[in-house]
Order: structure tokens, then C-alpha cells, then sequence
């Protein structure tokens, strides 16, 4: 029996596979976000801890005692940053904070060849501007900073005791040497840091550490082996099979990832597209990313005062996509692929005397669906191949939003088994590796298929028409955002 964590932004996911590939158990527990200002968004890292708990907890005691290895996914490019005596001097500034981005043209005016080095364009979202801005605002707390750890790793502290990280999960920081697979000395150097404040690096499928012994007497558990593991995306692939070229996924999460695996470190941080280190040697990938996905349904959800998301898809349910008037722009939390920009704002045009709730549930989920689209075309356009589509994520549970994507993408899309259970699955596939050394692709293999969405042909002509249509409306906008 193998255990993936993954540490997400609205809760941490424990799964038990065992030897044959098949989820046995699993058990989520929730944590809050916190969003002291407008465009900030923060966690305290001790729920992360809390939530580890309570959801290894929640799986049978029984189980638990088979368990042979740990691996850990996590959000990415959480900034937490820990004082000498290894506790958070304040709570860490997530993935969809907006605040650094006086921060990104420093850190690229500070070192020229950042985009070559790290394969990306500075991000608000990336964990190095965060370091930046806090040194500018939170000088004392800049000062004391020794060590600073992802998500995932401020977790792992706690299990192992061990500071330490993978490198896909770094390359999202910016201060790894992307095609190199090692931490970069200019990138520390511009902001300040040294590669002493930086946790070791291992690949993804090796051993990082050992199950303290208290934490293995509180969750019923040998002290077992701990994999460095992956950040959220690259673990999800790893779990969706996609580790090879012409293999994509769709992650329908809070924010959304299209990603594409590729053997070679190819950069193209123009329109925002992340190049990053797979989770196993040797492979990389590309990225595109919304910030806003399953969660803008969340969104239309509450606004519209349904009593659940399944409500709310139900109100759309025998309605034709891509008719209706209404167009929405899913940037509630701004935007990466392909605007970058963290000013961005949702947008709900076109309404009329007969816009009505389920008009705008639809448009909400047309509107992640061009973003997606958006961001399959400036993959494409770096040199990406994409043959086929898996959909994993929370989101994927969402039968109604199928046929809406693939339309949209113009891609046939595969729905398979287990595949709500995400970067979690990787996770522990990845555990299995680092414990028994198999061969990657006979455990990487792809999950079982549950079915196939296809584009609908009699709905492309307008979903094209609506697209269009919606592509025009950020740059006409972009200057009201900010």
C-alpha cells in the first residue's frame, strides 16, 4: 500500500493505493484561505499540518498499517518562510496572491537572463517576486528569514523533519536553473538569498526523508520511507500517465492547467507559459494555466444562491451551449496564460432583460472553456503536441462541462477512471518508485478510460463565432482593470 498527500489551497487529499493501482481509500479535509486585502491570498502554514492530519486520520487504521511508502504533491509557489527556529515568521503568500508585481520587473531588471535561466517570465504568482516584496515591505521579517519551504515541504518538515523539495515543485519558485535541474546562483543572488536558505533538491521518485517516529505512532504507521514527490500539476500527470510527449491533461482544480510532457526543457515564456522539470528524470513540460477554474463555477454558484454546485449545473441542463448572449471572462483572481496579468478581472457582459441565473452558470463555464482554449493555442504555437487530453481534477466530476471544453478546444477528451483524485494519486505512485525502483512506464501507465467527449459539430461554427468574440474583450478591458 502506498499514501499520496496532496497539499491543495482548499484542502489537503490523502489517498491509499495499493499494489495494483487501485485507489482504496481516501479522505479530504478542508483549510481556509485568508484575504486581508484585495488581491492577496494567504494561508497559515500550521493548517496545512492540521489538515495533514485530520485526513490521514481519516483513513482506515487498517489500511494505514500496510502502508510501505509516502509521496507529497502540493500547490505550488507558496512562499513560507521560517525563522531560525523553523516556525513560520507569517503565513504564507499563495499561488493567486497579485501583490508582486512591481516585484517581477525588479527581479527581471536584476537579472537579465532570468527568462533563460528559468524557462518562465517573472509572475506575481511565482515564490521569488514574493521574497522581493516582502524584503520592500516586511524588512524585519525579511531579516530573520532562514529557510524558505513550499506547501508541500513545510509538510514534509513536520513528517521527516527533513528540509527538502523536488524539482518540478522548485522550478516554479524562479530560482531554479531550470535546464540544469539545479538551484540557480544568480537568480538567489538577485533576490538576497543564498542557496543556504534554499530546502535540498532531489528528483521526484526518491527517497527524501523517513516518517518521524512520533508521527508514525500518531497515524498508525511504520516510519516508512518519504518521496520527494512532485508540485500539484507534474504529480497529477504522473498519476494521469501523461510523461511523455504528445500526452496532455486538463486539470479542472481551483485554477485550471493544460500541460503537455516533453523531453526536452523548451521554453516559451512569452504569453505566459510555463516551462518546468517533470516530476521524473529526464522529462519536463509545459504549462499553460488559468487562475480561475472549477473555482469560477464555485463563484457562479454562490452568487447565484444555488445550494450546491450540482444545483447550479442542473439549472443549465438541456440548454445549447454557445448561443446565449451572455460572455464571461474567468479571470476572478487575474490571469497567466496568456495575459499575465494579476490586475485581471471576471467579467460578465452581454446581459439583457432575459439574462437569467442558468445564462450565466452557462457562460461561466463557455468562458473557462476559451481560456483553456486560449492557452491550448500558445502551447501549440511553442512547438507543444498534443495528441490526446485527459481531464483530472475535481472539476472533471462535472459530466455537463465535457462537451462544452472539448467543443471549444476542438479536441477529443478523455475522461478516466479515478481521475478526481488528482495530483494525489501521482503522489503515490510516485512513493511506489522511490521505493521499489520499477521501471517508470509500466507504473506511470494511463488510468483506465472511462470515456470519450467529443467536440460536437454542430455547435463549433458558434462555439468559433463566441470565442472570437470573447478574445476581444480583455485587451478592450484591460485598461479598466488596473
Amino acid at each position: 500500500m502506498f499514501l499520496g498527500i496532496d497539499v491543495g489551497t482548499s484542502g489537503v487529499k490523502a489517498v491509499i493505493v495499493d499494489g495494483q493501482g487501485a485507489v482504496v481509500a481516501q479522505f479530504t479535509a478542508s483549510i481556509p484561505i485568508l484575504r486581508p486585502r484585495a488581491n492577496w491570498s494567504e494561508q497559515n502554514p500550521v493548517d496545512w499540518w492540521a489538515a495533514t492530519c485530520t485526513a490521514v486520520l481519516g483513513l482506515p487504521r487498517s489500511l494505514r498499517a500496510k502502508i510501505e511508502a509516502v509521496g507529497l504533491a502540493g500547490q505550488m509557489h507558496g512562499a513560507t518562510l521560517l525563522g531560525k527556529d523553523d516556525k513560520p515568521l507569517r503565513p504564507a503568500i499563495l499561488w493567486n496572491d497579485g501583490r508582486a508585481e512591481a516585484q517581477c520587473r525588479e527581479l527581471e531588471r536584476r537579472e537579465p537572463k532570468m527568462r533563460s535561466i528559468t524557462g518562465n517570465a517573472a509572475m506575481p504568482g511565482f515564490t521569488a517576486p514574493k521574497l522581493l516584496w516582502v524584503r520592500e515591505h516586511e524588512s524585519d521579517i525579511f531579516a530573520a528569514t532562514r529557510h524558505v519551504l513550499l506547501p508541500k515541504d513545510y509538510v514534509r518538515l513536520h513528517m521527516t523533519g527533513d528540509k527538502a523539495t523536488d524539482v518540478s515543485d522548485a522550478s516554479g519558485t524562479l530560482w531554479l536553473d531550470v535546464g540544469m535541474r539545479r538551484w540557480s546562483p544568480e537568480m538567489l543572488a538577485a533576490c538576497d538569498l543564498t542557496e543556504s536558505h534554499m530546502p535540498r533538491l532531489h528528483e521526484g521518485n526518491t527517497i527524501a526523508g523517513t516518517l518521524r517516529a512520533e508521527i508514525a505512532a500518531q497515524w498508525g504507521m511504520a516510519r516508512v520511507p518519504v518521496a520527494a514527490g512532485g508540485g500539484d500539476n507534474a504529480a497529477g500527470a504522473v498519476g494521469a500517465g501523461v510523461v511523455t510527449p504528445g500526452r496532455a491533461l486538463i486539470s479542472l482544480g481551483t485554477s485550471g492547467v493544460l500541460f503537455t510532457s516533453t523531453n526536452t526543457f523548451s521554453p516559451a515564456p512569452g504569453q505566459g507559459a510555463h516551462a518546468f522539470c517533470h516530476a521524473l528524470p529526464g522529462r519536463w513540460h509545459q504549462m499553460a494555466v488559468l487562475l480561475s477554474a472549477a473555482s469560477a463555477l464555485d463563484w457562479a454558484t454562490n452568487f447565484g444562491r444555488f445550494s450546491s454546485v450540482t444545483a447550479a449545473l442542473d439549472s443549465i441542463r438541456g440548454q445549447v451551449p454557445f448561443c446565449g448572449a451572455e460572455i464571461f471572462l474567468p479571470y476572478l483572481s487575474g490571469e497567466r496564460t496568456p495575459h499575465n496579468d494579476p490586475h485581471a478581472r471576471g467579467t460578465l457582459i452581454g446581459l439583457t432583460h432575459d439574462t437569467r441565473l442558468n445564462d450565466m452558470v452557462m457562460a461561466v463555464m463557455e468562458g473557462v472553456a476559451f481560456a483553456f482554449a486560449d492557452g491550448l493555442a500558445v502551447l501549440e504555437a511553442a512547438g507543444a503536441r498534443v495528441d490526446e487530453i485527459q481531464v483530472i481534477g475535481g472539476g472533471s466530476k462535472a459530466a455537463i462541462w465535457g462537451p462544452i471544453l472539448a467543443t471549444a478546444l476542438r479536441k477529443p477528451l478523455h475522461y478516466v477512471k479515478d481521475g478526481d483524485v488528482g495530483p494525489a494519486y501521482g503522489a503515490a505512485r510516485l512513493a511506489r518508485l522511490a521505493l521499489t525502483s520499477e521501471d517508470i512506464a509500466a507504473v506511470c501507465t494511463v488510468l483506465e478510460l472511462h470515456h470519450i467527449v467529443e467536440p460536437d459539430p454542430a455547435l463549433e461554427a458558434s462555439a468559433h463565432a463566441k470565442h472570437l468574440r470573447f478574445r476581444k474583450l480583455y485587451p478592450a478591458l484591460k485598461g479598466q482593470f488596473s
